[in-house]
Order: C-alpha cells, then structure tokens, then sequence
C-alpha cells in the first residue's frame, strides 16, 4: 500500500538548475569528476518549498518525464525540460522527497521507443526484483575520524595489506530465520570481530552495487551508485564501513567499469539509441558475460564512471577500489575470434579508448583521494599497469598476480614426488616480481564452477590435503606483495563456494579445521608485526633466494627484509612428504636463529614432527653467507625463523659439533 503523503506533489517547475556553463562544459569535455553531485534526484529547496530536483543525460531522446508513485507512474505529468544542447534534461518536482520511488520515462526518436528507466546516478532502489530508484538523503554521522586522519599519514606500498574478501549474502546467514541473508547492519560487528580476530588488515568487499540478478555475484550492475537494498539502506552501509573502520580495518570496494547488463530498465540502449555501450555488437557486447561493453570514448560515459569512483570513495569512505576484468577492457579482442572484433586504428588490438579511461581514471582518484589505492584485477601482461601515468603506466596502485596463483595451485594439486620436475612453478615469479605492486590473491574465482574449493585443489590424502593447505598459505605470507584470501579459505572449507548459503562455520568445532584458522591468524600476526614481512614488499631489496635451485628435494629458502637490514627474515618450504634432517641454510651472521611460526605445530593440526626451538649458528659458508645452521623442515611444510642478535664471531662448524651433547646432536 503506499504511503501517505504528507505534503502534496507541484508541477514541475523547469526555472531551477543545478547546472551553470562550467558544469555543461566539463561534462561533454569528460572532465567533470563529479557529476553524481548534480545528476540524479537531488533533495533541494526552491523558495522556501521542499521538492527533489531531477537531472539526466539523454540527448538522443525525444522527451523525457519523471515518473513514480507520487503521480501514479503517469507519463506525461511531469516532464522535463533540455538543458541547452548538452543532452541533459532536468527538472524540480515540488513535494517529490526522501523515499519516494521514481523512474525516467524516456521517449526515443525511433520505432515509437518508451521505457521506464532507472536513474543511472541514483542512490538507492527497491529491492529486486522490483526496479525503480528511490529519492534518498544520504546524510550520515561518521565515526571514523581517527581511521580517516591516520590513512592520510601512511603509505598503503609500505604498510602491511592481507585482504579478507567476502560476499556479503553468503559469507553468514540466519539459520533460525531459514538461511536469510544478514542486514549490512547485523553483519557489521560480526564481521568486524572476526576480521579482528584473525588479523586481516582489510576486508574487500564483492560489489555491492544495485544488481537485479542476485547469482551474478554483483558482477552485473545497473545501479552504479545504489548500495544494493537487499541488505539494507545506503547509511546501513555506511555503518558496516563505519564499524570496520572503528576496529582498524581497511575496505576495499570491488567495482566493475569494464561492462554491464541489457536489463530493460538499466543502462542498455538507454535514450533509444547506444548511449553507455558502442553501437556495433563487435566493440559493445560481451560474448561471454552476454553484456553491453562501455564506450570509454564517448566523454559523458566516462564522466559516469570516473564520478562513480570518486563517489565510493568520497562518499562510504571507501579505503581504495578493486577494478573489475581489466583484461577485457584493454584488449579489443579479449574472448572473440578473429573477425569477431575490430582493430584500433593503428591496426592494433589494444582498446585506446579504455587505456585513456583508465588513466583519468587513476589520475583523479590519486589527485583527490591520495590514500586511497585502485587495484587492478588483470590476467595479461600488459606492461607498467600499476606505475604512474606520467612514466607511461595505467597509474593504478597496485595489480594481481594472476600468474602466481595459477602456477602456484598448479603446483600445489601435483604429488610430492612429482614436485621435482616442476620446480620452476614455485622459483619463476621472482623473474618478474618487482615490474609491478603486486597482490598475490585467491579468490572467489578459484573455489566456484566445479573448481572444488581451496582445500580440495591440494594433492594427497585428507592430512597432506590440510598440510599442504597451511603450506601453500605460509606460501603466499612469505612472498613479497600484498595479500587477499577470499572467505572460507582461512579454515579449510571443504565444499565449493555457494552463493545461496552461508560458510560452513561448523567445521571449526573439529580440530583440523581450527588449525588451518589459526595458522591463519599466526600468519597475518607475523606479516603486520615484522617489517621484513611487508616493508619492501614492492622493492627487490626486499628480497634475496638463499636456495632456490634444490629442485630434488623440492626445498626452496630465502630471506626477507624489511628497511632494516640486521632484522630478516628466512623462510624455508619443504614442498614433499618426506621430513628434510639436518638441512643446513646459509644465513647472515647471527649467533643464533629462532623459529618463530612452524606450519607442522601442533596447535594449527601438524603433527609436531620436530620444532627448532633456537637454532645456533655456525661459521661455514653457505649459499653465499658467511653463516649457517641445521634445520629440520617438516614432511609438506615451512618454517620462518629471525636472527638474535647480530654477532659476526659464529663458532666453527667443527667447534659447535664439539659442544653439542650427542644424545643432541643433528
């Protein structure tokens, strides 16, 4: 039933703008950054009288009206008026405020074309699948001051960064309410407490835009600037990002810009004509995604997007932005056959006007969000992807490393035995690992479509499944670059990710799976609290192998360091079944090493084999160092150890054998 109306709806009044010369100059010179401030439907006053003023852009069409329940949906009651020959159309509809739904009932030049259209700047909208934007206010009281204060002093390259990502339908649910899907309310301090708990630095957030297909994982938006309403209001929003902040914890957005849906009343053939997509199917459809694909070089499309970032960030104080398929934005024939695609023109394959896209892109976000950092989700090997515009780059902050994960779970599903022949899937990365700021990610992407999950990709029985699971994550820690772990990875969930129901919470009753989650914990501990861990995470003198070419006993170690050089850190990995006796490692001088995280300890369900405890150096040159010591590395497991204090008079090899008790002796 509709709400009352407290106060009656006027004409529409076309003697009120928002718009002056500049702002129309800007917006059709594709410079105007923010455009969601005077687009869309705007709460506003005029003499005295409360009304919402409404502005969109639509050149191609023959008229334009505001519809909604206000006036019943009528299609001529008010309409709006053109705004010069900018294409934009607009209009002030007193009495029209805050919760009031609307659409724009647009009229094209062609074919007798009408359609009721969402508002491509609105805010908010009703709950799928029901499609009409919503007037709304989105005042809100932060609390996050000290959070914003502190970003603003710190240089996300050098700071540590393990991304927690989840999907907010599924990542908990109500089981006494039938699985219902949490309010963004109801999962705030949930999450936040978990995230707290296991020490993640940020959480990234799958998109959260307005999206009518709930199965698309947000991948499919028609409402770029609508917090979607199935779990909640924008401000419920701002709450969980509020929260988290509150708790010290960073959130990423997850955005998509590369492409979006043909729905009726989204962005598709928008004004009668292709408006935010290109005209021909072979540069504006996605045959994959089965989408419409932006024209980066129409300047209006790309005010849209670039404003759209900016109002994420601006706007739910958003800590940086995840940016979607890249891939397909800067290959103009990413997915199609030749003759299916059509060249640049230079002949080329690569999509010029994306590349100037994302470039504005990035140079707005850091000229007015400096502590804020983009990342670019791209599977290629375009060049210079996170390095700033001016020295030729996208200037995104940071890229991931989609070739680490896939040779690294390539790796990881070959038996022990087998590991020896394919040494180079865990040793190459290093050829390239400092061309860019990388994020060594596992994602949603890898425990969906018959992927199995993360626990099920590993080799070997139930145990080696679990030992190499904490071994491939003691993998990821030690490498240099940024980390992302999507949910349910931390403890071992067992079956694919299903977007219709919660995480398997329960298997934390059982021992095995509370391990794997504190050996999560244990990693993301010693990742934050020791420099050497994040410091340099971008730099090469972040990092030195001291063994990288024992591919026989499939055993790799090197040292990281942090701005301080006399704190390293080693790491060893033992990628077999077989327990590595008296493994001796080069290492700096030090009188001795001690063995701060163990993967096979007992308390993260190993088998507590043998721990190191402290280890003594001695004076026998190793892989290059001056030092070495003994190790005992674990069957399908790694060690990270660091020096005492630097001492450069390590007893000799034959004086240390001396001193050991024989009952002792390695």
């Amino acid at each position: 039933m509709p709400r009352r109306r407290l106060t009656p709806v006027g004409d529409a009044r076309h003697d009120v703008s928002l718009l002056d010369d500049t702002i129309v100059h800007l917006f059709n010179e594709g410079t105007l950054d923010h455009a969601h401030r005077v687009f869309g439907a705007r709460p506003h006053l005029v003499d005295g009288v409360e009304g919402t003023y409404f502005a969109v852009w639509a050149p191609n069409a023959l008229s334009v009206s505001v519809v909604g329940d206000f006036n019943a949906w009528h299609r001529t009651r008010h309409p709006m008026k053109r705004h010069g020959g900018a294409g934009i159309w607009e209009a002030f509809i007193p009495g029209v405020h805050h919760g009031d739904t609307y659409k724009y009932h647009v009229a094209g030049r062609t074919r007798g074309y009408r359609v009721d259209k969402a508002d491509p700047y609105g805010v908010w909208s009703e709950v799928a699948p029901k499609t009409a934007s919503i007037v709304w206010d989105l005042a809100y009281e932060w609390n996050d001051a000290g959070w914003m204060a502190a970003r603003k002093t710190q240089r996300v390259l050098e700071r540590p960064m393990s991304t927690y990502e989840v999907h907010l339908g599924s990542w908990m649910r109500v089981p006494e309410e039938k699985g219902r899907m949490m309010t963004y309310r109801e999962i705030a301090p949930r999450l936040a407490d978990y995230v707290e708990k296991m020490g993640f630095t940020h959480v990234e957030l799958m998109p959260v835009m307005e999206h009518p297909f709930y199965g698309s994982w947000g991948y499919q938006v028609t409402g770029y600037f609508a917090a979607t309403s199935r779990y909640g209001t924008p401000q419920d929003l701002m709450f969980l990002v509020d929260t988290l902040h509150q708790r010290g914890i960073g959130v990423i957005f997850d955005w998509v810009p590369s492409h979006f849906p043909t729905d009726a009343h989204g962005l598709s053939y928008f004004d009668g004509t292709h408006l935010y997509e290109h005209e021909d199917p072979r540069k504006g459809y996605h045959p994959d995604w089965g989408s419409n694909v932006f024209n980066y070089g129409r300047y209006e499309v790309q005010n849209f997007l670039r404003s759209n970032a900016q109002f994420w960030l601006e706007t739910y104080h958003a800590d940086g932005l995840r940016v979607d398929a890249v891939a397909s934005m800067l290959h103009l024939d990413f997915s199609r056959k030749e003759g299916e695609w059509i060249p640049n023109k230079y002949g080329g394959n690569e999509n010029l006007d994306a590349v100037d896209f994302l470039r504005r892109l990035n140079e707005g976000v850091y000229r007015d969000h400096p502590d804020a950092v983009t990342v670019a989700e791209d599977s290629t090997a375009w060049p210079l992807v996170s390095r700033p515009v001016y020295l030729g780059g996208l200037g995104f902050g940071m890229k991931w490393d989609m070739g680490w994960m896939h040779d690294t779970l390539a790796y990881f599903k070959l038996d022990g035995i087998h590991r020896r022949y394919h040494h180079q899937k865990v040793t190459f990365r290093m050829m390239y690992a400092f061309s860019e700021n990388y994020v060594l990610a596992i994602s949603h992407d890898e425990v969906v479509h018959l992927k199995s999950s993360l626990l099920h990709k590993m080799a070997g029985d139930p145990w080696q499944q679990r030992a190499n699971l904490r071994l491939l994550l003691g993998w990821m820690y030690g490498q240099p670059g940024k980390k992302l772990l999507f949910m349910g990875c931390e403890f071992g969930q067992r079956a694919e990710w299903n977007h219709d129901v919660s995480l398997d919470w329960h298997l934390l009753q059982f021992a095995e799976h509370a391990g794997l989650q504190r050996w999560v914990i244990a990693l993301n501990t010693l990742y934050r609290d020791e420099p050497a861990m994040h410091e340099r995470d971008t730099q090469s003198d972040g990092f030195a192998w001291v063994d990288c070419s024992d591919a026989e006993q499939s055993v790799v170690s090197f040292l990281r360091y942090g701005v301080d050089r006399d704190r390293p850190v080693l790491a060893v990995y033992n990628f077999t079944p077989v327990p590595r006796r008296n493994y001796r490692i080069g290492v700096p001088a030090s009188e001795s090493w001690e063995e701060v995280l163990n993967s096979d300890a007992p308390e993260y369900g190993g088998s507590g084999w043998n721990a190191n405890g402290t280890v003594a150096t001695v004076r026998e040159e190793r892989h290059g160092h001056p030092c070495s010591i003994s190790l005992t590395v674990p069957p399908l497991g790694m060690l990270f150890l660091r020096p005492t204090a630097p001492r450069h008079d390590a007893p000799t090899m034959e004086s240390a054998l001396d001193a050991t008790p024989p009952e002792t002796a390695r």
